[in-house]
């Protein structure tokens, strides 16, 4: 598993790679890609800095458009579809191995496709990752090395220690949040665009 890269699969995956290299390039971090839906489906792309600060309004256009172009371009959806763009947050996802290496220390909650030890679901101290695997210190003191490849999910658990750590990371114009506290799906900094039915979609930020 590439440190810098989500642990993706499918759809996700593909999207991930097409555009993953021009986030590189514009000095953003790919954190997570999400389609959700049929019919209509949305894209949610999370990104950061390259530098690990949040993304701010400006910085979600400038990927919407970048990441909208390369959609249109590839084609990897058929029909209608919405682009979200967002910052990861401070209380994150733990897509990345480098995830589970910068936020070594904080407190984290993960959940398994298969069981580890008869457990789906962990939480406990982020100690790290190596050969492919989290590694998790549990309140009873135990250590778990959970598997990326079977990993659902993992998120930071929201604690004064992590706001601390983030506000000295954060820069002044990334603490906008628009939508309120508790939208998963639409942090601070959310540009949303409707994609192409005919391959000319309009970008505009909410």
């Amino acid at each position: 598993m590439d440190a810098d890269l989500p642990f993706l699969t499918g759809l996700d995956a593909r999207i991930a790679e097409m555009i993953a290299p021009a986030l590189a390039d514009m000095g953003f971090d790919l954190v997570r890609v999400a389609v959700l839906g049929r019919e209509s489906p949305t894209v949610q792309i999370m990104a950061d800095r390259a530098d690990g600060t949040l993304i701010a309004i400006e910085d979600c256009e400038q990927i919407s458009h970048a990441v909208g172009a390369i959609l249109d371009v590839e084609d990897p959806l058929p029909g209608a579809w919405t682009l979200e763009v967002s910052s990861a947050g401070i209380d994150r996802p733990l897509t990345r191995a480098k995830d589970w290496e910068r936020f070594a220390g904080h407190l984290a909650r993960a959940e398994m496709n298969m069981p580890i030890d008869g457990r789906k679901r962990f939480a406990g101290i982020v100690l790290g990752a190596r050969d492919g695997h989290g590694l998790m210190r549990l309140d009873d003191g135990a250590e778990v090395a959970l598997p990326f490849a079977e990993m659902r999910k993992a998120r930071l658990v929201l604690t004064d220690e992590l706001i601390e750590a983030s506000a000295r990371m954060m820069k002044p114009d990334a603490a906008s949040d628009e939508n309120g506290p508790g939208d998963e799906n639409a942090p601070a900094g959310t540009q949303k665009a409707p994609g192409k039915p005919d391959r000319k979609p309009a970008r505009k930020a909410n």
